[in-house]
């Protein structure tokens, strides 16, 4: 997955069409009118501005909006590289996530000012998208999604994982870190103020969910101030600043701790004593008030596609049977004597399967991206100048996390990407699912997709950073299929890892539906997911949990994947020796990340191009 994209946590950017308000929740509790921000007015101003090009208006209207997300929300900053807010967080105050809903709205009169068809087609494209954000932005405020602001995926803990991506090269860059560290505290208050809003109105993370997540909390406030995540960046700082301002930056940033510290533990108490206790039992969205209706929403973000949670699972239940007869197959020619059932079991546990330390498995993922690099260019006409690497999960969120995933770089501000890799209990990390998670996450996977288009430089920001999880998921799972013509799973164990990672996403299909539309238990959405599947139970668990907590997420990955291998046939078919798979990946990649029916639209338009050029 995509970590920076993905989660919508408190450590995150959340933009606009994140910010799926607390609703009437929030507007019963804050019964004054929010301020307005000084970006109202300029929101106002550019709406009824005279003598403005349609084109003009446009491109003011998405560096405005730019200008807002990141003022708004200077986690997004930190991640893009935008400039001059790495000092703050965003403000999470349910006066300021109110008129943050109010302030979408601000958007509407600009875009009705601007006269689509007399702008370009890139334009009218960037405007329909933009348009489409708001409206959806607008539409998920009728769910209080900002009341269950900690899950053991998202809340103040990861706040260590922004401060990690900060820069951390100047005097300046390290009072901004001191900044952010003082900061905490009034995150954390506000934090509890929106948990205490969901505990009295019953809408909250499931209990089950929430089990690791006072451990979290824990190990980020370790007794040494300097033992801790939250100040690393203070263990190595550069030469090039001096020893004495060494010294008393490392000095700020204790004392901002001596603050951090009892209000993490203090978090941790609250979620123990009170909170945790107080969670709803039930596991699916349709359980919540309007639930059925929120489900039917997260879907259709998540899948950018106008299909029914009942369709998705029959979809899903196919899938899974086809993928079953391919891993059969494997089975037999491997020679494996037994039920698959057995096969699996001997995957799990086969110590031939597994390294005994973190740095050899490091290693190999490394091993395992260098062999992937050489060959894209038979496969891309363009690629990422950004640099990638390998590193690792923190220790302390690892236990909760999935395999691995990509934490995006940034051009802007010279941070490569990272593949990051959970070393946490290695007998659940299988040397055969190795390849297809680096294709995944790295290349020709999200580092590809993601730092591209980041690079589309032509593209309004808001564009090249679009986080449409159907697009980028769908197309690293895609990505994953690419492995035979870069040299990947010739060893039959790591072509069933292959087929186990896409078994793996077929089988979400079936059970976040299952789960959040047709009543299934956390217990049979494990067994389902066990009698299908070669993944170690760690991460059955761990999967299974995070479908609970983030519904509709887990399935957009299927939904690219078949939406672009279906472009894919039809191009194949439609222009037979013609076909060129660099001019076709090139096309996919080339808008940034595109809605899916918009993405289908404008590939059976490129198809047509292909088909009536003359060469």
């Amino acid at each position: 997955m995509s970590y920076t994209r993905a989660a919508r946590a408190i450590s995150h950017p959340r933009c606009a069409k994140a910010l799926a308000g607390a609703l009437i929740a929030l507007s019963g509790v804050v019964q004054a009118a929010p301020a307005q921000s000084t970006m109202h007015s300029r929101f106002v101003a550019l709406a009824a501005a005279r003598g403005m090009t349609d084109s003009a208006r446009l491109h003011r209207l998405f560096d405005l909006d730019w200008e807002y997300q990141n003022v708004e929300y200077p986690e997004s900053a930190t991640f893009t590289g935008y400039p001059g807010q790495n000092d703050r967080w965003t403000d999470y105050s349910l006066p300021a996530i109110r008129r943050h809903r109010i302030e979408v709205r601000d958007r509407v009169p600009v875009l009705r000012a601007i006269a689509r068809a007399r702008l370009n087609p890139q334009d009218q494209l960037s405007y329909d998208l933009f348009r489409r954000d708001v409206e959806e932005s607008l539409a998920a405020q009728r769910f209080p999604a900002d009341l269950m602001a900690v899950t053991q995926r998202g809340g103040p803990q990861y706040l260590a994982n922004t401060i990690a991506s900060m820069p951390a090269r100047t005097l300046e860059d390290y009072r901004n870190i001191v900044a952010r560290l003082r900061g905490i505290p009034r995150v954390i208050a506000d934090t509890r103020v929106l948990l205490d809003s969901g505990l009295v109105l019953g809408i909250t993370p499931p209990r089950i969910t929430l089990r690791d997540v006072p451990a979290q909390l824990d190990a980020l406030v370790p007794d040494s101030a300097l033992a801790s995540p939250l100040l690393a960046p203070f263990t190595r700082m550069p030469a090039t600043i001096r020893s004495t301002d060494r010294e008393q930056l490392t000095q700020a940033a204790v004392r901002a701790y001596s603050e951090v510290r009892p209000a993490y533990l203090a978090l941790g108490a609250y979620l123990r004593d009170r909170y945790i206790p107080g969670a709803r039992e039930s596991i699916a969205r349709s359980s919540l008030p309007n639930g059925h209706a929120w489900y039917a929403s997260d879907v259709r973000e998540q899948t950018t596609l106008d299909r029914t949670p009942a369709e998705i699972h029959t979809l899903g239940l196919r899938e899974v049977a086809r993928i079953r007869s391919s891993m059969d197959s494997v089975i037999r020619v491997i020679g494996f004597r037994g039920s698959f059932s057995d096969f699996a079991a001997m995957l799990r546990t086969d110590p031939r399967f597994f390294y005994t330390d973190s740095a050899t498995l490091v290693r190999a993922y490394r091993d395992i991206a260098k062999r992937i690099d050489p060959g894209l260019v038979r496969l891309f006409g363009t690629l990422p100048r950004l640099t990638y690497g390998v590193g690792t999960i923190p220790s302390w969120s690892a236990p909760s996390q999935t395999t691995a995933y990509y934490q995006q770089g940034s051009p802007d501000a010279g941070r490569p990407g990272t593949f990051a890799v959970n070393t946490y209990r290695l007998d659940a990390r299988p040397i055969w699912e190795m390849e297809a998670l680096t294709a995944h996450e790295a290349v020709p996977g999200h580092h590809l997709q993601i730092a591209l288009a980041q690079e589309l430089r032509d593209l309004p920001p808001f564009r090249r950073y679009a986080g449409y999880g159907a697009f980028q998921e769908g197309w690293a799972l895609y990505a994953e299929s690419l492995g035979p013509e870069l040299g990947l799973y010739e060893d039959p164990y790591s072509k069933f890892g292959q087929l186990t990672y896409e078994m793996w996403r077929a089988i979400r299909l079936v059970i976040d539906t299952g789960i959040h539309e047709q009543g299934w238990s956390r217990d049979s959405a494990i067994a389902y997911f066990r009698a299908n599947s070669a993944k170690t139970e760690q991460d059955i668990v761990s999967e299974v949990d995070r479908y609970i907590v983030w519904p509709g997420q887990a399935l957009a990955y299927k939904s690219g994947e078949l939406t672009i291998r279906e472009l894919r046939a039809n191009a194949e078919r439609r222009l037979g020796s013609r076909f060129d798979i660099r001019r076709f990946h090139d096309a996919v990649l080339g808008e940034g990340a595109l809605p899916l029916d918009v993405l289908s639209a404008r590939m059976r338009q490129w198809i047509d191009r292909e088909a009536a050029s003359p060469r």
